[in-house]
């Protein structure tokens, strides 16, 4: 597996790429955020770990950036800055996890094999997102599935997307109702389960192995059976 790191503290860097190269990862390193831009838009990572304070761009513009161009890799961030607030900025930003310094190395391990496994279904390319037989192309905004293709309203791809982009993961129905229609959820509001009904009977209805899953009491994903 390929990793990015993007760091910019010397000690921190020689620390990671001794540990993961022992572990038989390839490591990339950038030193700051401007060299992280260039080097995520010209390779192919499997994984990126990025530092929040950097020179030039900082970490969490660069997963902005990363975010804005359709990029899915994971992403998990580094700083010493820990409080909720500076947190919530970073999935904000886009990363899939975080990470606080000083942090043991069997930590940064076990956060890096979480995130691959959730995404491990998963085939990401700038444009299209694909899990099994489904196919999402974001330019074109088409969906299909095997040879079927698949009609969708705006708001039905804007879900079906989340759902793929956060494949594995159980969004319950307050994040979807934030993340897909901006509102706050209210517990008299069944939009999200009316919807999820929609894209079930269009996306798993005439298949056998079924993508959209429910876990009770919890919220819905989407994954392979």
């Amino acid at each position: 597996m390929k990793i990015l790191i993007i760091e910019d503290e010397p000690q921190v860097v020689e620390f990671l790429v001794k540990g993961l190269t022992e572990k038989g990862y390839e490591t990339i390193v950038a030193y700051d955020g401007q060299m992280g831009e260039r080097l995520v838009l010209k390779g192919e990572f499997d994984f990126i770990i990025l530092d929040v304070i950097l020179p030039f761009i900082n970490g969490h513009e660069l997963c902005k950036r990363i975010r804005e161009r359709g990029l899915q890799v994971p992403i998990l961030m580094l700083t010493a800055l820990g409080t909720t607030d500076d947190k919530v900025s970073g999935f904000d930003a886009g990363a899939d996890d975080y990470l606080v310094k000083p942090f043991e190395f069997a930590e940064l391990l076990s956060r890096i094999k979480a995130l691959t496994k959730r995404t491990s279904g998963m085939i990401y390319t700038s444009k299209v997102i694909k899990m099994a037989d489904l196919t999402l192309d974001l330019n074109k905004k088409a969906a299909t599935r095997g040879d079927k293709s698949i009609d969708l309203t705006g708001k039905e791809f804007e879900l079906l997307e989340f759902l793929m982009k956060n494949a594995g993961r159980v969004l319950s129905r307050v994040e979807i109702a934030e993340k897909v229609w901006d509102i706050t959820f209210e517990t008299g509001t069944n939009v999200v389960d009316v919807y999820i009904s929609i894209l079930r009977k269009k996306i798993d209805r005439d298949f056998d192995e079924k993508l959209i899953h429910t876990k009770v009491g919890l919220g819905y994903y989407i994954d392979k059976s």
